[in-house]
Formats: C-alpha cells, sequence, structure tokens
C-alpha cells in the first residue's frame, strides 16, 4: 500500500496505542498526527486538512461519538473510524448512525486498520471525482444562470457569450415560462454594463397610464397625486440594462415615446420641459409574434425593427427534452434548503414525459412542491407530485400503454414500436433527440421506423 499524500489524525487516550498506530502509518506512508482526547484533536482538525480520522469511542470527557458529530460540522466529507475496546452491537451501531465510515474492534489486526483506511481513501477519491464531474457537468450545461443541454440552448448560450460586450438592443422571444429574464439577466451581468444597474419592468403589470410615469418619470404636479418628482427607470438603469418585458403589450402612444427615446437617446419626463439624456441598454422580450402583430396594426414595425436588432429565440420546453432532467436537477439544488436531496433517473424519465405547457416555470414548480411535501432523500418517480397539468394527457401512461398491449395481444416488439411511436411525438420528431431519449443509436431507430411501416403496409394489404 501506497500511503503517499494522504494524513490521518488518530485520536486515542491509550498513548500506547496512539505510538502503535502512528507509527504503523508512517510504515506504510502516511502522514500521521496523534491526538490524546477529543478537544486538541478538533484543534487540529480546525488548523490543517486530514484525509481521515481514527478515532476510540470512550475517551475521558467528550466520546469518540461526540468528537465525531464536532468533526462533521467542520468537514463534512471528511471519513472518520471509530475503534472500541468492547466490540458490542450497540457502539457500532451508534457509531453508524452518527455518521461514522466504519468501525473496528480493539484487539484489531494490522491489516483490518489498513484495509479500512484504504477504503475509506477510495470513497473520498471517488466522491472528489464525482464533485469535480458535476462541476463540469455545470460548466457545460449552464453559463450564468442559464441551464440546459440541448443543441438550442447550447446556441443560446454561444450567442450571449458574443453579445455581452456590445450595445445593441436584443429582443427575446418565447412563450411564457420559457425564461426570457433568466436569459436577460445573463446577457446583463455576463457584459460590459455588469456593474451597473439591472432594472427590469413587466409591461402587463402596470396600467398604460403609469406605465409612461414608470418609464420616464414625472414632475411635480404633472397630474393629479403627481405630489414630488419621480425619477424614472430609464434614469435608475442609466450605464445599465432596462428589461422590457412583454412588451407586446404596450400600446401605441407609448411605443411611438420609446421609439423616439432608442432614436434619441434622451427622455422628457411626464410634464417637463426639459430632456435627460440617457446611456441605458434596452432588452425586451414578448410571448407574442410581434410580426403577426404588426400585420394586424397592433406594433409598430419601426419600433420592431429598432428593438430586433439581436433576436433571441428561446424554444419551449417540449421541443427541447434534453433540457429536463438539467433543469430539474438544478431545481433541487435550488429548493432543497441546504439539505442534501436527489432525484433519481427514473423520475427525470417520468418527467421528461410530460408536456410541460407551462414551460420550465411550470417545471419548477413541480420539483418545488414536491420538495416541500415529500420527506425523501431521493426523490423517485412515485414522489413525485404532479398536477393534471403536468401530465401529457394526448399521450399513453406506462400504465395504460401497457393495457393497450395487453388488450390487443400486442408482441414485445409491437410494444416497442408503440413506445418508439410515442417518444418521437414528444420530441416533434426529431430522430437524434428521440434516440438520446431511447438509449439507441440512430440506426436502430431507423430500422424500428421501418419495421412499422412495413407492418402497417402489410395490414393495410391483408385489409384491402
Amino acid at each position: 500500500m501506497n500511503g503517499s499524500n494522504r494524513s490521518v489524525l488518530v485520536v486515542d487516550d491509550d498513548r500506547a496505542m496512539c505510538e502503535l498506530l502512528v507509527s504503523l502509518l508512517e510504515e506504510q506512508g502516511y502522514a500521521a498526527i496523534s491526538a490524546s482526547d477529543a478537544e486538541s484533536a478538533l484543534e487540529q482538525l480546525r488548523e490543517r486538512d486530514f484525509d481521515a480520522v481514527l478515532s476510540d469511542i470512550r475517551m475521558p470527557g467528550r466520546t469518540g461519538i461526540e468528537l465525531l458529530g464536532s468533526a462533521r460540522e467542520l468537514r463534512r466529507d471528511l471519513p472518520i473510524i471509530l475503534m472500541t475496546a468492547f466490540g458490542s452491537i450497540d457502539s457500532a451501531v451508534e457509531a453508524m448512525r452518527a455518521g461514522a465510515f466504519d468501525y473496528v474492534t480493539k484487539p484489531f489486526k494490522r491489516d483490518e486498520i489498513l484495509v479500512v483506511l484504504e477504503r475509506a481513501f477510495e470513497r473520498r477519491a471517488l466522491e472528489e471525482e464525482n464533485r469535480r464531474l458535476r462541476r463540469a457537468v455545470d460548466q457545460t450545461t449552464s453559463f450564468g444562470d442559464l441551464i440546459g443541454a440541448s443543441p438550442a440552448m447550447r446556441e443560446i448560450f454561444a450567442l450571449v457569450r458574443k453579445i455581452g460586450g456590445t450595445q445593441s438592443s436584443v429582443l427575446i422571444t418565447g412563450e411564457s415560462g420559457t425564461g426570457k429574464e433568466v436569459v436577460a439577466r445573463t446577457i446583463h451581468f455576463s457584459g460590459s454594463r455588469a456593474s451597473k444597474p439591472f432594472v427590469p419592468i413587466n409591461c402587463t403589470a402596470i396600467p398604460e397610464g403609469l406605465l409612461e410615469s414608470e418609464l420616464f418619470g414625472h414632475v411635480r404636479g404633472a397630474f393629479t397625486g403627481a405630489n414630488t418628482t419621480k425619477q424614472g427607470l430609464f434614469e435608475t438603469a442609466n450605464g445599465g440594462t432596462l428589461f422590457l418585458d412583454e412588451i407586446g403589450d404596450m400600446g401605441g402612444a407609448l411605443q411611438s415615446k420609446l421609439l423616439r427615446v432608442l432614436q434619441d437617446r434622451e427622455i422628457r419626463p411626464v410634464g417637463g420641459t426639459r430632456s435627460v439624456k440617457v446611456d441605458v441598454r434596452i432588452i425586451a422580450s414578448t410571448n407574442k409574434v410581434l410580426r403577426e402583430e404588426i400585420d394586424n396594426g397592433r406594433f409598430r414595425r419601426d419600433l420592431f425593427y429598432r428593438l430586433n436588432v439581436i433576436p433571441i429565440q428561446i424554444a419551449p420546453l417540449r421541443e427541447r427534452p434534453e433540457d429536463i432532467a438539467v433543469l430539474a436537477e438544478a431545481f433541487v439544488r435550488k429548493h432543497s434548503g441546504g439539505e442534501i436531496r436527489s432525484i433519481s433517473h427514473a423520475a427525470l424519465q417520468r418527467l421528461q414525459h410530460c408536456t410541460w405547457e407551462g414551460n420550465a416555470r411550470e417545471l419548477e414548480n413541480a420539483i418545488e412542491r414536491t420538495l416541500a411535501l415529500s420527506d425523501t432523500v431521493e426523490i423517485g418517480p412515485s414522489d413525485l407530485l404532479l398536477t393534471d397539468d403536468d401530465h401529457d394527457e394526448d399521450g399513453p401512461t406506462p400504465r395504460s400503454m401497457v393495457e393497450h398491449a395487453i388488450e390487443h395481444r400486442l408482441t414485445i416488439r409491437e410494444l416497442e414500436d408503440l413506445y418508439t411511436e410515442e417518444v418521437l411525438k414528444l420530441t416533434g420528431g426529431n430522430k437524434v433527440q428521440a434516440a438520446r431519449l431511447l438509449g439507441i443509436n440512430r440506426r436502430t431507430l431507423y430500422r424500428r421506423g421501418e419495421r412499422a411501416a412495413a407492418r402497417e403496409h402489410s395490414a393495410d394489404q391483408g385489409g384491402g
């Protein structure tokens, strides 16, 4: 065994035992330090980083179990092995419940301690590797607050990186709940204006009569109730970014005034007589198709072109099923309240077969609801608290699909083809995404399609 670069803290009030263990560990190449009680051990743990702790359970003052609790507060991932001269089941059970990696009973054989330590080091190395891989995965599936693994989201990551330092207006389009404001925030905070204000305003949340005052400000006496002069959001965002959420709902008169601001880079407060220069980047969003709004006379064509310098289209979640799993895991971390909780692969698969008409916002609500009302550490498929809106009512559930197969006496191959067909519907016919969800390569997927087509053709011939 090679203990290079590994350090162990040995804790025992028996000096002879400490010396024996330190000598044994040093022979194996470990850096070993001893402590005679829990208090001095905790001092050592505060001063340096150890790879493992080997501690007696019975000691004067604080016991090994109590040391374990305090040590895990300092270092949650530190493997602690407890030793007991009594070998009682009760001591072993108590140690494991308290979070010990393992326990050994005195007298123990030389190799027994070394084997247990090696297992502890292997597990710690595995946990560190998992954390490293998780960080690597997070880096490839996220950018700022944006999260996604689909090609569509990776394209948005790349675009946001490019435009962060520009000053051009951005128009973000997509269904409600797809994360348009998250994209806007990421553009701002990854760009040259990151140290300046990011000011969002929802154009549908404020009556049009007040929206002008909110955006441009007003002077005292400009209208009934204007008892003081008020700075508008354009001035508040000066030097930074103003995010106009759901701009498709802005009235025509205000659209004209906004166009003038974009052209002249200056505003005039309501009731004011002088203009104020502003340096603001505009990012706008809408869930409407603005070209249709233009054709119907509800949105100014010239304003659209002023806003649509850099267009970003966010696809709905149902068109990018690869993002469901990484979003769900991110929402679990976000809403776990500091607890260590996770979601199983089977639960993620169930989530991938839901339609999510409300997109990422609906998925986040489902995860938050499940975490709040479920006590399980790992969320399984049966733990998911989904509403009727979350389910794909048009496609068969796993249970209904099996019942259909039994009722119609389908073979395993026919059931396989039926499931493949439903996954293709889920991905909108995208064979790359479907193959990934099915866990097969595209060649296999094409063969299944040919097989199903041949069977349908045979059935048609027989029926003719």
